[in-house]
């Protein structure tokens, strides 16, 4: 079992998921904010000595060994606290729908933010980019036509906090929700936890979000 673990993050970003799934899973773990722009940490270190990528979120462990990518993070750190019951079981089809949501998370949702960030984006660019989600936002509101609570049933896992964390993106460049009232609630109930609150107002954030 790892006893100690370091997680780099910078408010708000995908590496928030990590934070929650440690809060969920009841692990230990200290915090370090990282200025992506600077690429420093908070003490002033280089943070590509961390990781080369860039990029949060970086977990590394007692062992000095680091693992990089939010959806692998996740998946390690639930599987370290298998009571917290975050993921399906290991080998069963529930778990392989799992990673599906995870990796549409990565290559589909959080990807098509993009452009958003991109200052160089052009506005052509940019309402692309909102056509594109709010098709995926579309596609996930279908998800819980059927009343369940989470993306695969009424349990949630890490493939929810990555959407949620995602997801918050939205209110900051003011893409209304209002026509995925089923997507808009889910999102609020996932708000709702006290590890979403607790992370997020531990990264220096209003503890919920207004969608």
């Amino acid at each position: 079992m790892v006893s100690f673990m370091k997680l780099y993050y910078s408010p708000g970003a995908c590496s928030l998921s990590a934070h929650i799934v440690a809060k969920e899973a009841g692990l230990p773990l200290s915090i370090v904010k990282v200025d992506l722009r600077a690429k420093t940490t908070e003490t002033g270190g280089d943070y590509r000595d961390v990781s080369a990528k860039g990029y949060v979120p970086a977990l590394q462990l007692d062992n000095g060994k680091v693992l990089t990518e939010a959806g692998a993070i996740l998946e390690y750190l639930a599987d370290l606290a298998p009571k917290a019951n975050l993921t399906p079981d290991q080998g069963s089809f529930e778990r392989a729908e799992m990673r599906a949501w995870l990796y549409y998370v990565a290559s589909e949702l959080h990807k098509s933010f993009g452009p958003l960030w991109n200052q160089a984006s052009t506005g052509e660019a940019k309402q692309a980019a909102f056509a594109r989600l709010n098709g995926q936002f579309a596609l996930i509101e279908k998800e819980f036509a059927d009343g369940r609570a989470y993306l695969q049933g009424n349990a949630i896992t890490i493939a929810d906090i990555y959407c949620y964390v995602i997801m918050t993106f939205a209110p900051y460049f003011k893409m209304d929700l209002t026509a995925y009232p089923k997507l808009k609630a889910y999102l609020t109930r996932i708000g709702e936890r006290p590890t979403v609150q607790a992370a997020r107002q531990e990264e220096g954030m209003p503890a919920k979000v207004a969608w």
